[in-house]
């Protein structure tokens, strides 16, 4: 073997050094106590980062609070809004893969990881917003959230965040006070076809548009109009660009609120706990500032000054629910599982009994 030089040995010998000293660093910092008890969650949504704007940032700006405060700083929660890190479709995959940690989705970004979350699409359901809460508060969210999370396994589902209300219809071709209005009325749906089956069932062409699309579509005449919730209309602005508003309240449709199961199970129980805890303020903080945003300048009564504003009256939505609701039911049967059969039975139990109690008895 070649004898080697002391130059050689030296170099050796530092890099050696070098190295120890680097493993030495790195393994106080993994073993320091701050750095092995703090957890960061990362949360992605798609809505504006301001807590004031929307529901769901109302949410998450809530629960972060939360969860920091009450850990002491031991779990820390970065959210990250506005499509920053994706679609919403892309937060759920992302969070099953745990390069995020949580997320809330809408149905229509949830469908195709979830099928069954369609039947939350049926339409004309509920007769007031206190009933919403009722349900997913109650029996049917419990059973929706656990099979969730038995068929996506690797999930844990805290809750269902108001996306903020009921939904709406707008459109720039005529006033829409009755069914026979809705005849030849192009409306933007999602991609799921419940919604599209529902909009034909009324009479209107429906038009399934991605989501950046919509306002372009709106002002172009590529579709007519579209259907969300009052706060969502507002802040797009959709006002500058359609003439007509109805009130139908056709649809509520919740966002879905998880994290990683696996990153949830790595929490001590203790934190599991606040994580619950605070998943539930942050479901009553999306619900209040939704309410709120409603009725402020920045919901409908801001919107009554730029477009005209017509509300159906209960004969109405009923006359609309005897069409809709029999084609939602079939589209259910075709297209989804015995499972989600009883589901829906057991939506439409807990909606019924929810629809007939009274604030306060």
């Amino acid at each position: 073997m070649t004898p080697r030089s002391k130059s050689s040995v030296r170099a050796d010998g530092a890099f050696a050094v070098a190295v120890a000293v680097a493993v030495l660093a790195l393994a106080t910092v993994v073993s320091s106590p701050a750095a092995a008890q703090e957890k960061v969650i990362r949360f992605g949504h798609d809505n504006k980062t301001d807590p004031f704007e929307n529901p769901a940032h109302a949410c998450t700006a809530v629960f972060a609070n939360i969860v920091e405060a009450d850990t002491n700083g031991a779990v820390k929660v970065e959210v990250f809004g506005s499509n920053q890190l994706g679609t919403a479709a892309e937060h759920v995959q992302q969070m099953r893969d745990g390069v995020i940690h949580a997320t809330l989705t809408s149905t229509g970004a949830f469908a195709s990881y979830y099928p069954r979350i369609d039947v939350l699409n049926l339409p004309f359901a509920f007769a007031s917003n206190a009933a919403t809460y009722s349900v997913f508060d109650g029996d049917f969210g419990r059973a929706l959230a656990d099979d969730i999370e038995s068929e996506l396994g690797d999930v844990v589902v805290l809750g269902f965040p108001d996306t903020g209300g009921f939904f709406a219809v707008t459109n720039s071709k005529r006033r829409i006070a009755s069914l026979a209005d809705f005849e030849g009325v192009r409306i933007r749906t999602m991609t799921l076809p419940s919604h599209q089956a529902i909009m034909q069932a009324l009479g209107a062409e429906a038009y399934p548009l991605a989501w950046g699309e919509v306002y372009s579509g709106l002002q172009t005449g590529v579709i007519d109009g579209q259907m969300n919730p009052i706060p969502i209309i507002s802040f797009s602005n959709f006002s500058e660009v359609q003439d007509h508003l109805t009130l139908t309240n056709h649809l509520f449709s919740p966002y879905t609120f998880m994290v990683n199961r696996e990153f949830f199970d790595g929490l001590t129980p203790a934190q599991q706990a606040t994580l619950r805890y605070a998943a539930e303020s942050c479901v009553a903080a999306s619900r209040g500032i939704a309410r709120v945003t409603e009725a402020s300048d920045r919901g409908l009564a801001g919107l009554m000054d730029k477009i005209e504003v017509t509300a159906l009256t209960d004969a109405q939505r009923a006359e609309m629910a005897g069409i809709t609701q029999p084609v939602f039911e079939e589209h259910i049967a075709d297209n989804l599982d015995a499972k989600a059969r009883e589901l829906l039975s057991l939506f439409k139990s807990e909606v019924a009994a929810a629809n007939s109690a009274s604030y306060i008895e």
